[in-house]
């Protein structure tokens, strides 16, 4: 019978045979191999009654004595597969041991999913082509903002953008809100609520978008998000790629795997519900993954408005000119300023509209706010029509949301009146029968044939 041994084995065997040959005194051979002179005295009485067998571990091929029952291993994969077969094991592991009391490794549970084929094990990671930036050494210092479109819902509902504010120095997430498409109004919503909630950072850290910045440096007008950052004390900074902003879009990556299944898990089903139960999601999301600062000191600067102040900052700001009878023109409607004002502006005046979330308009001039009502004159307005290009794939779909609306209602329309053709009904209140043959044509009434018309 072969004899197949472990290197180890293999090694204090050629050890031991120049023992028993007294080439080795057993002392020597003790320190060689790293046992006591008492093992090294049973494991010569082994080779010499046994042969080589003798130094094969008795534990070969025995199961051991901490293995798991194949029962608790059956129905741990059970559960697998009913509720986290699209899970990693790690997080499959942190569901398992919140919902249902396991109690062993990930390691563990990874090789249990490679057997059952319910995970792929991934190759190493290639080397990093960019050096990881050195986190900043406060909380507050940097925040690092950004966009994620993606299929938040999986079908439950449409898709949507996800805007997450994160803290360079902790990678704890500040504030993050689902809206329908990358906008300014989205950014200016989360950072209204980053600022009320933990104060305002030094700096802001974003792409190169025209949300965030202008591309003519010569043109000294600010973006609505920048003449807020300005008022807020806060300094935009733009990155030169995406990894420079790596932090924010490796959240991304994690938030696209967990926050979709956690999301499922919970029953979510659209944006509004998402928001309201986004807080807490966020709160434990922190608790896993932030880090301490490598300094104490929180360099957040709080809020000591009023929050109707903050809001006002955090809307958008735009400039209209007042009419001889104090009438503003603004997205199709019309803005009468109430007479009898003391600083009512004069005619020709640039009036600062506040145009607020929630639809609410502000008139202002010279920092005073103007009493005043309003009209709707063209409501297609509404809204305005320019569209930056991060919006732009949101309005088109809607646009062509509303065309296939159509094209399915007149094609029901004739699928209708094929139908009443087929029945006898030729006009849209007559009942079953011939088609009447009259000099006026109305209705549903087909076109006579060649043979039948009147040279």
């Amino acid at each position: 019978m072969q004899v197949l041994m472990s290197v180890k084995e293999a090694g204090r065997l050629a050890v031991l045979s120049q023992v028993l040959q007294r080439q080795l005194s057993q002392a020597q051979a003790a320190q060689q191999l790293g046992l006591s002179v008492r093992q090294i005295k049973r494991l010569c009485r082994r080779l010499r009654t046994e042969g080589e067998a003798g130094l094969i571990s008795r534990r070969r091929a025995r199961p051991s004595n901490r293995k798991i029952a194949q029962a608790v291993r059956e129905s741990v994969l059970q559960l697998v597969r009913q509720h986290y077969r699209d899970f990693g094991p790690e997080l499959a592991r942190e569901y398992l041991a919140r919902e249902h009391g396991f109690i062993h490794s990930s390691e563990t549970l990874r090789g249990w999913m490679i057997e059952a084929g319910l995970w792929q094990p991934k190759p190493r990671r290639a080397a990093r082509v960019h050096p990881a930036r050195a986190r900043r050494a406060c909380l507050g210092e940097l925040v690092q903002i950004d966009g994620s479109h993606h299929d938040w819902f999986e079908g439950r509902a449409a898709r949507c953008c996800l805007i997450a504010f994160i803290d360079d120095a902790t990678g704890r997430v500040l504030g993050a809100r689902f809206e329908a498409s990358e906008s300014t109004q989205g950014y200016l919503g989360v950072l209204e609520r980053c600022v009320a909630e933990h104060g305002a950072p030094l700096a802001i850290y974003s792409d190169r978008h025209a949300i965030f910045t202008k591309h003519d440096r010569e043109d000294p007008v600010p973006t609505q998000f920048e003449r807020a950052l300005l008022q807020l004390g806060i300094e935009p900074i733009c990155a030169h790629s995406p990894q420079a902003k790596g932090r924010v879009e490796r959240l991304f990556q994690t938030l696209q795997d967990r926050l979709v299944k956690a999301m499922r898990l919970a029953g979510i089903d659209g944006m509004a519900e998402a928001n309201a139960w986004l807080p807490g999601y966020l709160a434990a999301h922190n608790a896993r993954f932030a880090v301490a600062p490598r300094q104490a000191a929180d360099m957040h600067r709080p809020w000591l408005g009023s929050r109707h102040e903050l809001s006002r900052i955090c809307a958008l700001h735009h400039r209209r000119s007042a009419s001889g009878q104090g009438v503003c023109r603004f997205e199709g409607a019309l803005l009468q300023i109430e007479a009898g004002q003391a600083h009512a502006p004069r005619a020709g005046a640039m009036v600062e509209i506040v145009q607020f979330a929630d639809g609410r308009l502000e008139l202002s001039w010279r920092g005073q706010i103007l009493r005043h009502r309003a009209w709707g004159w063209h409501e297609h307005l509404k809204g305005g029509k320019t569209v930056d290009a991060k919006a732009i794939n949101d309005r088109v779909d809607a646009i062509v949301l509303k065309e296939r609306r159509r094209l399915a209602r007149l094609a029901a329309q004739i699928e209708h009146q094929d139908a009443q053709r087929r029945a006898g009904i030729y006009t849209p209140d007559g009942g079953a029968g011939a088609p009447r043959v009259a000099a006026q044509r109305y209705g549903l009434r087909p076109a006579r044939s060649a043979a039948t018309q009147s040279p």
